[in-house]
Order: structure tokens, then sequence, then C-alpha cells
């Protein structure tokens, strides 16, 4: 005959806990130090009086041999997975948490000369429910690496992206990989040709079931200010007097959304940037290519509100080409402060707020 005794399944309370440990140190005031450690060497800790000389000798070499088994990994504490009654602060949701500047190489395909293997910089994020502590940040790398040996594309991107949304159980999620693409670019007029190097950024975002795909580049050209050009001609017509008009190096950094249907390229969005505004600042230069780029520059003077409704202009024309957002920084020789513009289409990059160093990340630095 099975006897049930109703306090079995009752959960123990504060009341329940003092007395246990009292019973627990009525032991082990009797019980030497080798049956306590024998017991749990944690038990010396809860003991009045208790101090470093009772703690057990640790050792000090690393164990070689040691290895670990499904139970001694289950044993293992793992606070940022823990209980809700751990969160510290406000119990909120929060939007996007992970890592950022994670790099590894990634091999990409390229418009005209095969693929391209080059360091990245990944930054992946996933969604937090109020009621989670956190989440495991390696799982974002193992997820990532996964696929990182493939030939890339944007099918390995999401790939990346529904493993971190399974493995973290996350609503929501954003892959962001960042990349130095390098393109062979011919000289004006000397018949040389160098390496211009082009910050591109590929973004994938989940948010409420949607995902987009993002494209990121910061095109880096020369602006000539039209008031400074004409200004500069009247007093040579009008007066004899040499003048010089001022330009300075400028930065676009031009976002576009993917449409459904044929691939984007890289060097297709270049290509409607240079078309767009032709002073691209110069790579292999000899006299006649810095004379010809003086030449190119006095036939496209353009002011930041220019430069923003002519890349507008090559962007919609592109089918390829859904929502986009231009952001123009022209870095001013005549005044101590820069020239900016700000122009968007459509939802996915509309807002009401900038962050207060957007303009400051669109200085080149070579």
């Amino acid at each position: 005959m099975n006897i049930h005794t109703p306090d079995i399944d009752r959960q123990p309370d504060r009341d329940d806990a003092r007395e246990a440990l009292m019973r627990l140190r009525q032991w082990a005031e009797k019980a030497s130090a080798e049956e306590i450690s024998d017991l749990d060497p944690a038990i010396a800790r809860l003991l009045p009086g208790a101090g470093a000389a009772k703690y057990p000798a640790l050792s000090r070499e690393y164990p070689d041999g040691f290895t670990v088994d499904t139970a001694y990994k289950a044993s293992l504490p793992d606070l940022q997975n823990g209980p809700s009654s751990l969160i510290r602060g406000a119990k909120q949701q929060i939007q996007h948490v992970g890592i950022s500047n994670f790099r590894l190489p990634i091999q990409y395909h390229t418009r005209d000369n095969g693929d391209l293997t080059l360091e990245t910089s990944v930054t992946g994020t996933v969604s937090l429910e109020a009621d989670k502590k956190g989440i495991n940040m390696s799982r974002i790398m193992r997820s990532f690496y996964k696929h990182a040996e493939k030939t890339f594309s944007f099918g390995v991107i999401e790939a990346a992206l529904e493993d971190y949304k399974t493995d973290l159980e996350s609503f929501d999620a954003r892959i962001q990989m960042r990349l130095s693409y390098p393109v062979k670019v011919p000289s004006l007029r000397s018949g040389l040709s160098g390496y211009q190097y082009y910050d591109i950024a590929l973004e994938l975002v989940e948010r409420a079931g949607v995902r987009k795909k993002i494209i990121h580049l910061d095109y880096v050209y020369s602006s000539t200010c039209p008031c400074s050009l004409e200004l500069s001609e009247h007093a040579r017509m009008s007066r004899g007097q040499l003048a010089t008009p001022h330009s300075q190096r400028s930065v676009a950094r031009i976002s576009v959304e993917l449409a459904e249907g044929d691939c984007l390229w890289f060097e297709d969005l270049i290509d409607m940037a240079r078309e767009a505004v032709p002073t691209e600042t110069q790579v292999m230069v000899k006299r006649e290519d810095e004379q010809a780029f003086a030449e190119l520059n006095a036939a496209n003077p353009i002011f930041v509100e220019d430069a923003a409704r002519l890349f507008c202009e090559q962007l919609k024309r592109d089918e390829r080409v859904g929502d986009f957002r231009v952001i123009a920084s022209h870095q001013e020789s005549l005044h101590s402060h820069d020239a900016v513009s700000v122009l968007t289409e459509g939802d996915t990059f509309a807002c009401e707020s900038l962050d207060p160093r957007l303009f400051a990340s669109l200085f080149h630095v070579g």
C-alpha cells in the first residue's frame, strides 16, 4: 500500500528554509572538515564565523585532462538566460541587442571579376522580450559561422537570420555586414588605373514578419561651389583678377532597399552614383589627369542640394531600387562647417530624429 504525504508536493517557504539551515548547522558543528567537503564544500560558507580559512583548498594548476560532459554543462550557471526575477532596471522590451564588429572573411560575387574574399565586419542583433533576462551573444557568432564559408548572397544572410530567431527565440532580427569593396578605376586621361575602395554595408532586417534587404554605399566626390565659380569668373572678366573657386571632398551615403527582381550589383549602384555626380575623387593622377579633373569640376559645379537631387534622379530610374535615402555632406573649404542634406523616398528610411553623430560619420579618412 502506498501512503501519500500531503506535504510532499508543497513548495518550501522561508520558514522551512530557516529550519533546514539550522539543522544543517547543527550537523556541521559535529562533522569533520572532510565530511563537510565531501557533502558539499559550499556548506562551509553557511556556518557562523566562516571565513577564508575554512574555504576548501583550490588547485592552481590548469587541468589539461579535464573534459566536459553533458551533466557538467548542465550544472554551469547561466545568469544571462536566468529568470525574469534577475532583470535589473525596467522590465521593458529591448528592440535590438547583440554584437558589433565581429570580423571574419566572407566571399562575395562581383559583377565583372568573379569572386572576392574580403574581411567583413558583422553586426547581429535580435529583439528581447520584456520578461527575458538576456541572450547568449556567442550564439549569434556560431549562427553566422555556419554559413560564412558559403559563397555570399543575401540568401546566406537570411539563413543566418533564421538561426538567430530560432536559437534566441526572438521575433525581430537584424544583420549588417560592412566591407571595403575594391574596384579598378581608370584615370581620366593618362591611361593609368588604380583601385578605388568603397565603404559598403549590407543589411537584412526583419520586423513584424516583414524582411527588407538594404545596401548602403559611401560615394566620395569633389564638389565645386557654383556660386564661388561664378564669382571667380567675374573677378577675372571684370578686373583681370586671378581667382579660384572653392571645392572640397564630399561624401554621399546612399541607402537603397532592394525591390524584388533582378540582382542589383555593387558596381551597378556605384555606376548610378558616378552617373549622377561624375566628379568622383581620383586614384592614379598625372598632370594631364589633374587638369582633366579641374575641367570636370568646372563642368559640374554642385551645391549639396543639387547632389541629393541628382542621386535621387538616378535611383528613381532603376526598378531594382525600392525606398531609398541620400545623405550628402560637402566638407567645406570656404567655411569651418559642412553643408549637408538628407533626402528620403518611401517609409523605410523616413524618421523624425537623426543620430547626433550621423554627419560626422561621413568624414572620409581614406
